[in-house]
């Protein structure tokens, strides 16, 4: 199993299925592809687009399949993988945690858009000036908050949904790195 990655330091969504592999102890080998100018004819691009037809990272390239796109590479691992329990145990809870999923990879822009992803970084100033000026990070960052209140108390911690790691762990490690880079509250 390969998981062909962007850089992690700056690629969210690289970062998520890496941290669901390694969380779950599956084996798989990291293929880091390096960004580039993203310009069709770059060497990204085209080392990218053997792989995969849209052309962008992360893929899971499993026994001549690849998969792309996080929410797939996550379906993917977990039905290959039913023994790591990916997703909560309890239908309600599992539909829950994909609701999650499903928000966080299409939500969060505001966030998105003010604190780019830069884990190796510390911008404290720029976290406090979005903070400040930009009324939807504010907004995006109470939902934050909303949702592991919630589940923490729900479910005890110390994961979202419990004693055990799971797909939306992962899917919020990328949250987690921001508030740290930005210092957001």
């Amino acid at each position: 199993m390969q998981l062909v990655i962007g850089n992690k330091n700056y690629s969210s969504w690289s970062m998520r299925p890496w941290v669901l592999l390694k969380n779950a102890g599956i084996a798989f080998e990291e293929v880091m592809l390096r960004f580039d100018t993203f310009d069709a004819n770059s060497q990204f691009k085209t080392a990218i687009g053997k792989i995969n037809p849209v052309g962008k990272v992360p893929c899971l390239v499993h026994d001549g399949l690849a998969v792309w796109d996080t929410l797939a590479i996550a379906e993917y691992v977990a039905e290959t993988f039913p023994d790591k329990k990916l997703w909560p145990q309890d239908a309600k809870h599992r539909a829950h945690a994909r609701s999650l999923c499903a928000e966080m990879h299409s939500g969060f822009t505001a966030l998105r858009g003010a604190c780019p992803m830069n884990i190796e970084a510390s911008l404290p100033e720029v976290g406090a000036i979005a903070l400040r000026d930009k009324p939807g990070v504010r907004a995006d960052l109470e939902r934050i908050e909303t949702i592991f209140s919630e589940l923490l108390a729900a479910h005890g911690g110390p994961y979202l949904f419990g004693s055990q790691f799971t797909i939306p762990d992962a899917y919020f490690a990328p949250v987690c790195m921001r508030l740290k880079t930005y210092a957001l509250s």
